[in-house]
């Protein structure tokens, strides 16, 4: 059993977790992920570790609640349990000192390039971070991302706080300024917002890393539930990334990937929040 140790909502549907997990804290890495199931007969679900404290022992998750899995874990609080968490997984990102490196996250991706702005600032790079959302409660790690980059772009598409538009015409923006030129660029979020980012920087020739999260299962590579094309071939999120080349993703296809299991999850989740309603009635 993995204790949590401590319990913040950031949002309506957004969690942050501080979870007991010393022999995942010390050899994780920025770009690794755990994969978690809240009990015995439960699925198997992915998350990056955002942070994780090797001398506390204690890795942190940022998880939104939109499957019946998170929706569960996001009603536990701290002094819970979960039942099983198995990491660190995935490859490592490759962290090099390019001289200006930007962070662009969408909503809970935030979570993945927190890390990778920690990393690259302490490679000796010149870190900008873009965090945005639809609104201001949707811009995650704001305040946490100052810690860790030399200056950090909120967005919100509705203008609330911060930058107005998308985090893509933000980065757009800094494509522009020739007096500090972009070394490479590492994005996570919804798969549209990161193919948005690859297809902006391509005609620039800028490096662009973006972190996939397709369904992974068993988190080995053995189940193929996590197929990508990368470059016209097929790749394994789980042990092959969960980072890849952003100019050579298949978005296509992930997209395709991507709705398998929609019409499960819907059913799924209607059918816990059936339960939670009987709960409440009975």
């Amino acid at each position: 059993m993995f204790r949590i140790l401590a319990a913040k909502q950031l949002a309506p549907d957004v969690k942050w977790f501080r979870i007991e997990a010393p022999l995942i804290a010390r050899p994780r890495r920025a770009g690794q992920f755990v994969i978690l199931r809240l009990d015995e007969t439960g699925e198997r679900v992915p998350m990056t570790i955002a942070d994780a404290d090797p001398q506390a022992g204690a890795i942190e998750l940022l998880v939104k609640a939109v499957g019946k899995t998170t929706m569960v874990l996001c009603a536990k609080t701290a002094g819970d349990t979960i039942a099983d968490i198995v990491g660190p997984l995935g490859r490592p990102t490759d962290i090099e000192k390019v001289g200006h490196a930007v962070v662009v996250g969408g909503g809970v991706g935030t979570a993945v390039v927190y890390p990778l702005a920690q990393a690259l600032q302490k490679a000796g790079n010149y870190v900008s971070a873009i965090t945005g959302g639809l609104t201001a409660e949707r811009v995650m790690l704001e305040k946490e991302l100052w810690h860790v980059a030399d200056i950090v772009y909120p967005c919100t598409d509705d203008g609330s706080h911060g930058f107005h538009g998308n985090v893509a015409h933000k980065l757009a923006e800094l494509i522009l300024d020739r007096e500090r030129p972009i070394g490479a660029v590492y994005t996570a979020g919804p798969v549209p917002m990161m193919r948005a980012v690859a297809d902006l920087t391509r005609p620039h020739r800028i490096k662009t890393t973006v972190s996939l999260n397709p369904l992974m299962i068993d988190g080995t590579g053995m189940c193929g539930g996590c197929r990508v094309t990368v470059d016209g071939q097929i790749r394994f999120a789980c042990v092959d990334g969960p980072e890849f080349d952003g100019h050579l993703v298949n978005f296509d296809e992930l997209v395709d990937r991507l709705t398998t299991y929609k019409s499960q999850e819907r059913i799924s989740r209607e059918y816990l929040e059936h339960e939670c309603q009987l709960e409440k009635t009975s």
